[in-house]
Parts: C-alpha cells; structure tokens; sequence
C-alpha cells in the first residue's frame, strides 16, 4: 500500500478555536526494536534533557522504527472520530500520546478538559480488594473527591449490574464482570474525552450494546470521542470522521463513510499470505473457481471421503472477489464430492467483517435448519438462498466447513477464507441478528 495513493488532509472538524478540544500537530513517535538499545537510548534521552542538549529526536537511530510521523488531528467539543487501520499502523500508539502516557518525539498535543482512557477495562483493580473499594480507588485516578464518588456510586454500580459481588474481592470477578465495571467507573468520572480503544468488543451483546447507547448519551452530552476499533462498523455507528492510518503515517481523512469504504477497498485488494500448508482447491464442472483467499488445510481434513470443490455466488461476475447487494436477494453454491454414503452431514457457514478480529457476525447450519443430510456418492451442490441480504456494506470473510453428527469436532472439509463484498448504500439500515435463508441439496 503506497501512502502517496491518498490525499492525507489536515483534519480539523473544530468551527471555532474556543470548540477545539483536542490538537495532535505533527506528531511523531518512534520505538527500538532491540530492549538493550531502547534503555540505552533513554538513558542518554533524559540526560540530553537534564543537561539542555538537543535529542535529535527528528531522526533514527539503529534499530529504530516510526510507529507515527507527522500526524495531524483536531477534533471539537462533542466530536466523534474513528481511527482504522491494520495492526501495527500506530493507532493505539496516538492514543495513548492523547491520553498523555506515551510523550511523542516530535510535534505537540494540546488537550483540554478530563480524559477517560478506555483501553483495558479493569486493568488497573487490584485482585484482593472488593468490588466497592476498587470503585473508590480507580475514580479518585480520574480526579474525583470522595463526595463526588459517594454521589455516584449507585449509578456505577447500577450500570456495570455487579450489587450482588460488589463486596466481593475483585479476583472473584468473571472477566466480563470486571470490564462492567471498569466502563462504568470511566463513564461516571463526568469526562470531556473519551479514547475507546477495542474494549467494546469484548463482553456479551447486550453489554456492547449497553456501551453504545451510553456513548451515544455521553456524545450528547457534549462529550469527545476518539475509538480505535478494526470492525468498521462500530466506527459508522459511534463516529462523524475518521482517520485511515498506515505505518504511522495517514493515509486518508475526513467524513467516517468515506474513510471506512476506502480502508474495505485497501482491505479486499490486499493480497493474501500463501501458506505451504494449503493447497488451493481445483476447478469445478461449473467452471467456477475458488479465491486464491479461499483455501483448504489439508491438515485439518479427517479423510477423502468428502471434500468441497467449488464455492461460488450464483448469478454473479467472474470476479477476484465476488460482490452480492445488501437487502437483495443471493444464492451461495458449496459444490462437493461424496467417495461414499454418508449420514448426519451437517454444512457450516460463519460470517464475519474482513476487518474484524474473531468477531462472528452470522453463524448458519443446515442442521439446525433442515436437520442432518444423507449424502450419497458422486458430485452435489448445497445452496444457501438468501431472500433479503441482511449485512451492511462492506468486506466480509466466510468459513465454510463440513462435519458430521456422529462427530461434529472433526471436520471432513473446510474453507477457511471465503472472501466476498457487500454493496450498496453504506448508510442503509441492515440487522445482523437474523438472516433468512432456505437450504437445497441437488446432485449435479
């Protein structure tokens, strides 16, 4: 990817300068590679500092890598921006410069108001202690008096529903009890900022889905946002702008839509890593090939008793990377080879977005649809017909596998990577709580 491709804009959103609640100029921040070298090179860093000599911070040193360069971001009271971009591209790294932990090498950071990180909910209790005392320690951080937390605890608790183990020691806590309440502490410190970073992903649906209207209150309220998420969708929901970041460096800046359908194009060119473990799978009669995306662990596969030949959308271009269109109908082909008679097959489709990371958006079984298949020997094809496209535009991956019910953890046959897009009108409503679909097994 060539971050010349792109127009990287200096994002200002702020209308006036009394609005501007957070400005990132020029900002730079580099790390070392080798531990003895970093302790060396802060060492002589602080010295250069205590004695008044120049750091030459504006250039590397052996071993030395740019996680930022020369980033540019303001954002106005009540203001919500998304960064986006593949792991290691310096997104987590801005925000902790934001949040005022990590100080940059180059460039200034002006903030204004409390700041409430979000990066690992619950990082901070301590084990020993109960729920109650953590509350009290992790809001006095924030900066609130012990009155204004007294005022406040019942909503905190209320919120992160924990009133029957608040005064149970911490360690005792489910891990989706402790990120409860480390959200809810940071919500109810009254902030002016808040730098989500993933930790919306983690917890059960009506948790995330709790997080968001919260968010959505607090934006109302006045409040900033700046969230690092790899599910595009999260950005489009909570998030005006965005910035599209690539090895430290912006590729791309401005209206969150338009950020977001470039970062899925980059995402659907972006060629796969070839594996010697896989080998790609062959042709079927239809003349319908397999993405170079779309491969088979031979490792995984229990015997040749069944294999998947062919994966492929029915009435659409011969395509890289097929395309079908949101709230319109599709039918998905999975074309396979039976050696012989088989009984309790069951076809197993997970959905999830490209750029999200072990997040299932569907989870589709023909069992539990149609019950088990009785297969017989020779060449059929298993069609997923899809009346109405329930996911939102974007760029997703399927993985298609088969099992049998005598012994549903091994598998007969999987793809691991299915690639295909969605499109249409990004802002059109879609639910990914339920798709309609019906199932068909036809011998070819």
């Amino acid at each position: 990817m060539n971050s010349s491709t792109y127009k990287a804009q200096f994002p200002s959103y702020a209308e006036t300068d009394e609005d501007l609640i957070i400005s990132v100029q020029n900002v730079s921040k580099k790390f070392c590679r080798d531990l003895k070298k970093a302790y060396l090179y802060g060492l002589v860093d602080i010295l250069a500092e205590i004695f008044g000599k120049s750091r030459k911070s504006n250039h590397l040193r052996r071993q030395e890598f740019w996680a930022l360069q020369n980033v540019n971001l303001q954002i106005g009271r009540g203001q919500s921006i998304g960064l986006l971009g593949s792991n290691g591209s310096g997104k987590t790294t801005l925000l902790l410069i934001i949040a005022g932990l990590l100080k940059p090498d180059t460039g200034m950071v002006k903030v204004k108001g409390r700041v409430a990180p979000l990066s690992v909910l619950g990082a901070g209790f301590k084990p020993k202690l109960t729920g109650r005392e953590n509350v009290y320690i992790n809001m006095a951080i924030f900066g609130l008096s012990q009155q204004e937390i007294d005022q406040r605890f019942s909503e905190v608790i209320d919120f992160a529903e924990v009133w029957e183990a608040v005064d149970a020691p911490v360690r005792t806590y489910s891990k989706g009890m402790r990120a409860r309440l480390g959200f809810a502490c940071a919500i109810y410190t009254d902030p002016d900022i808040l730098l989500v970073d993933e930790v919306l992903a983690v917890g059960d649906i009506s948790f995330r889905k709790k997080c968001y209207r919260k968010l959505c209150e607090l934006q109302d309220q006045g409040v900033s946002v700046v969230m690092v998420a790899h599910d595009a969708g999260s950005i489009l929901s909570s998030c005006e702008y965005a910035i599209y970041l690539s090895k430290g460096k912006t590729l791309i800046s401005g209206l969150a839509q338009d950020v977001v359908k470039q970062y899925e194009i980059d995402l659907a060119n972006e060629k796969p890593k070839k594996k010697k473990s896989k080998v790609p799978l062959l042709r079927s009669k239809a003349s319908k090939q397999l993405q170079p995306e779309a491969m088979v662990d031979a490792e995984k596969q229990s015997s040749n008793c069944l294999k998947i030949s062919s994966v492929y959308f029915d009435k659409t271009t011969e395509a890289e990377v097929p395309a079908i269109a949101t709230k319109e109908e599709a039918c998905l082909c999975v074309e396979c080879e039976a050696m012989t008679s088989l009984e309790g097959v069951n076809l197993n489709i997970i959905v999830q977005e490209h750029a999200a990371e072990n997040q299932t958006l569907l989870n589709l079984e023909s069992a539990q649809d149609k019950g088990f298949l009785k297969i017989a020997p020779g060449t059929f094809m298993i069609r997923l017909s899809i009346p109405t496209c329930v996911l939102l535009p974007g760029h997703y991956s399927a993985k298609i596998s088969l099992t049998q019910q005598r012994d549903p953890n091994q598998l007969l046959d999987v793809v691991d990577s299915f690639n295909f897009h969605v499109i249409g009108d990004i802002n059109e409503p879609g639910s990914l709580f339920y798709q309609p679909r019906t199932w068909e097994l036809e011998y070819l």
